[in-house]
């Protein structure tokens, strides 16, 4: 697959999202253990619906492939649900894919790089996620970066036989950028 070096870091670099990779999201996102987090773990994807989802995604809104230096590998993806350029506010999504990439702090380097370019770049003041309560990796990952939880959603969602909180984190660029 051919990437392209947007936004680097140490690490990792974040590259336009390329619709061919659609058979490794397919992958992911048919595997229980990834999509769960995701909540859309209960959703059969095929690859039409997902080749259909994915030039969609990566038409719009600053949505990246996040891509390791070394051998060029697409890990997983990040990028903004909406952004709203009059309030500078965006909501970002974040999910790797590759199970093996877990936990080797890629998803933290991943949002700082994206974070940096909203607040530096595209100028938003304000940028927030949500979480279900269960993902604790996840949750790690936001709060190491700097986000704050403003609020949850009591038993919002219904994974794997019980209900979850959906929580919802933000950050200002004055708190990330200090």
């Amino acid at each position: 697959m051919r990437y392209f070096k947007k936004i680097v870091g140490e690490r990792i670099y974040l590259s336009p999202i390329n619709t061919e990779d659609v058979e490794i999201y397919t992958k992911w996102l048919n595997d229980i253990e990834i999509s769960e987090s995701l909540g859309s773990y209960a959703m059969l994807l095929t690859l039409d619906a997902e080749k259909k989802w994915l030039e969609e995604f990566s038409s719009k809104n600053h949505n990246y492939a996040i891509v390791l230096h070394d051998g060029d590998k697409m890990i997983g993806n990040i990028g903004f649900v909406d952004i709203d350029n009059i309030s500078r506010t965006g909501t970002v999504g974040l999910f790797i894919g590759d199970k093996d990439c877990h936990n080797h702090g890629y998803g933290t380097e991943a949002l700082k790089l994206i974070l940096d370019y909203a607040f530096k770049t595209l100028n938003l003041h304000n940028v927030m996620l949500f979480v279900h309560s269960n993902n604790e990796r996840g949750i790690a990952c936001y709060k190491k970066v700097g986000f704050k939880e403003m609020g949850r959603r009591r038993e919002a969602k219904f994974i794997n036989g019980e209900y979850v909180d959906v929580v919802y984190m933000d950050i200002l660029a004055s708190e990330f950028l200090s």
